[in-house]
């Protein structure tokens, strides 16, 4: 069959799968940590405004142990700790920092590629506020 279309990864439940480097021994990465995304297709954690938001890692990523194929969620609903701000409910919300969130600007939601996802509920700041993940929201 000509131009059919190729399935490359299945997506029901909302995962991706990334590369991610093989750090060596002792420089883990933690299950449920926020990532940011660089090219091509490469997660890293987050660390700062700005980052790009690629996903929540699905398992740990383990230091020098040769894994450089890493599952990561792209939608639910999650406990994430707000940067200090404080967020309203219904706020587009953006990476702030190592595995935090603050309210997004125009300009970012508008671009979508820093967005995490919408906050569910109202939060003083560094609160846990429930997040509804993804850039179908």
């Amino acid at each position: 069959m000509t131009n059919e279309a190729v399935l490359v990864q299945d997506l029901e439940y909302r995962q991706l799968e990334v590369t991610m480097a093989d750090g060596a021994s002792g420089t883990d990465i933690e299950q449920y940590t926020i990532l940011k995304l660089s090219d091509p297709n490469t997660g890293a954690a987050s660390s700062a405004d700005g980052d790009l938001f690629l996903g929540i890692l699905a398992v740990e990523n383990v230091g020098g142990d040769g894994q450089t194929r890493y599952a990561v969620y792209r939608g639910g609903v999650w406990d994430i700790k707000d940067s200090g701000a404080g967020v309203t409910a219904g706020d587009m919300v953006k990476i702030a920092g190592a595995n935090t969130i603050a309210t997004a600007d125009d300009d970012q939601i508008e671009k979508h590629s820093e967005v995490v996802g919408m906050a569910l509920q109202t939060g003083a700041a560094s609160e846990v506020i429930e997040v509804l993940v993804g850039n179908s929201v």
